[in-house]
């Protein structure tokens, strides 16, 4: 045992800084390293360049289990009967592995696509092709069926692929296959004559090949020197590994809509709920909004991850009733997501009261209660602003040369905005009304309306004022019959002009069979619109009838 121990390891694999890379189906990756020059060796002692490969292991994200047996590549792959220790990875000598020698057996795959060179010789590096090699989709796709994997659960984010540079390579006379972990275990073993016999390889070119920029699978990022050889403590716990990371497949966009119902000719607003992933600047949500054949493209939505976004669009409605069907698309980092949103039109000024007539009675008639509509006085919405947070890197190209790298994130701050409705109505008297004393009048004469109301807020582009009142009559049960009032400006509404009023006023007229009392009008302000739904109040004033219009006439004879 101690014979073959002794000719197990003789590796200096340059472990090309390998931060956690993160991919989605194909790789995006953060890379350095290290090493020297290979000195010399003896003619029992040595290394070619060339003779290395990589083990590769996939690893679960959130326990660093190893869930696939570890599989080494090469492009020269050596004779099975070359000594090796098994197919372990790091993670289980970290574990507690023991070093295990194998005589023959030995098992390595040539890749169809040729590995670029991984151990330095002169102390430069091959960085920008490993990490392009290792992150490249197909090459994925490779790794996934050598190991028995499906590529799409490989990458979908719950898993990693840890990287472990190897050397073929002889010691004291023996050919034998060792990663940077095992070398260092190994030179443990025969008390540092693997050091001292192969140092340059063992030590410095194999695990300095790969290391961690940024600590992942609980290794931490290397800070050491990347020219000089490395202490064994140092290889076992911090060299010789690169990782790939995959980002988690982009959720889906969800949308949350409901259908709406508006009048004819109103500016409105329409809006939708987005969620489903992540959405920033460097991958944004756009929204379109199809509408009676034009398009509303509404762009800049973003949201955290776990969270949302209302989308919307501001726009009129036809003069014509109708039903309409809206298409949203929604375009977001994952892919797209469609819905339809149900319209319709209405047109309220199709039902005014009918003209009243002296001889009108209603013996059966009994007082209403004034209904509950729907009131909405206030709303509140809120826009997610995104600011990205620096997080500078420092990624070495030698001893005296690198580069800085911002390897920040996207922050967000939430900005929140209302808006509420403040509305109010009052009648009187007809100014016709020629007995009418206050607020008291005969029944049979009209009365006159006035109802105000105003939309105050912090984001006024998104919003509207109030766009239409209706009002509604004791005589009819608040209901059958109603009256569409006329914005008349200065955000006031009042009736419109009476086709059956003598003078064309504006004015509605009280049955002159209406029972003495209360006289309550309810008027139903509405289209206030607002990203948040419509606001709306339900409004009612009074006068009191006592008497009828015709106590205010008598016949007489006509004089001679």
């Amino acid at each position: 045992m101690k014979r073959l121990f002794s000719i197990l390891f003789s590796i200096t694999l340059m472990l090309c800084l390998f931060s956690p890379i993160y991919v989605y189906a194909v790789g995006d990756g953060n890379v350095d390293g290290g090493g020297g020059d290979m000195g010399s060796g003896t003619n029992t002692n040595t290394w070619s360049p060339g003779n290395e490969g990589v083990r590769v292991t996939v690893v679960r994200s959130s326990d660093h289990a190893v869930v696939t047996t570890p599989i080494d590549i090469t492009n020269r792959p050596p004779d099975a009967s070359i000594y090796n220790f098994g197919k372990v990875s790091k993670l289980q000598y970290s574990s507690g592995r023991e070093l295990s020698p194998v005589q023959g057996g030995y098992a390595a795959i040539k890749p169809s696509q040729t590995i670029p060179r991984i151990i330095s010789t002169n102390g430069s590096n091959n960085i920008p092709a490993i990490k392009s090699y290792f992150t490249d989709e197909q090459v994925i796709r490779s790794i996934a069926g050598l190991v028995g994997m499906d590529f799409d659960i490989l990458v979908g984010g719950e898993y990693k692929i840890l990287l472990e540079p190897i050397a073929y390579y002889k010691f004291e006379g023996v050919m034998i296959a060792t990663t940077a972990t095992e070398a260092a275990m190994y030179d443990e073993v025969v008390s540092g004559l693997l050091r001292r016999r192969m140092v340059s390889l063992s030590h410095k070119n194999l695990p300095l090949a790969m290391f961690l920029e940024v600590g992942d699978l609980g290794y931490p990022a290397w800070g050491g020197s990347k020219t000089s050889a490395a202490s064994n403590a140092d290889i076992k716990s911090s060299l010789g590994l690169g990782i790939v990371r995959f980002t988690e497949r982009p959720e889906e966009p969800q949308i949350d809509a409901y259908d709406y119902e508006y009048r004819v000719n109103t500016e409105v607003i329409t809006a939708v709920r987005v969620s489903g992933g992540q959405s920033d600047p460097d991958n944004p949500t756009r929204v379109s909004f199809n509408i009676d054949g034009r398009a509303y493209n509404v762009g800049n939505i973003y949201y955290p991850s776990g969270d949302s976004q209302l989308s919307w669009v501001r726009w009129r409605t036809p003069s014509v009733e109708q039903d309409m069907v809206i298409t949203v698309l929604v375009s977001g980092p994952g892919s797209t997501a469609e819905t339809n949103i149900n319209v319709k039109i209405v047109d309220l000024n199709k039902n005014p009261p009918p003209n009243p007539i002296a001889d009108d009675r209603n013996n059966s008639f009994s007082r209403a209660s004034v209904p509950d509509r729907a009131v909405k006085s206030s709303a509140s919405w809120s826009i997610w602003r995104p600011w990205w947070q620096e997080y500078w890197v420092w990624h070495s190209t030698g001893e005296d040369s690198g580069y800085w790298c911002d390897h920040g994130w996207w922050e967000f701050d939430l900005d929140r905005y209302s808006a509420s409705l403040t509305a109010a109505m009052s009648i009187k008297c007809d100014s016709m009304n020629p007995t009418a004393s206050g607020r008291t009048m005969k029944s049979g004469y009209g009365i006159n309306q006035i109802v105000t109301g105003s939309i105050s807020s912090n984001q006024s582009s998104a919003v509207t004022q109030p766009q239409t009142g209706v009002s509604y009559f004791p005589e009819f049960g608040y209901e059958t019959y109603w009256r569409l009032l006329e914005l008349m400006g200065s955000r006031r509404f009042e009736f419109q002009k009476n086709v059956y009023s003598t003078y064309k006023n504006r004015t509605h007229f009280s049955p002159i069979w209406m029972p003495d009392g209360a006289y309550t009008v309810n008027t139903w302000l509405i289209d206030g619109w607002t990203p948040d739904g419509m606001l709306s109040a339900n409004l009612t004033d009074n006068l009191t009838i006592k008497g009828n219009l015709w106590q205010d006439w008598h016949a007489a004879p006509k004089k001679p």
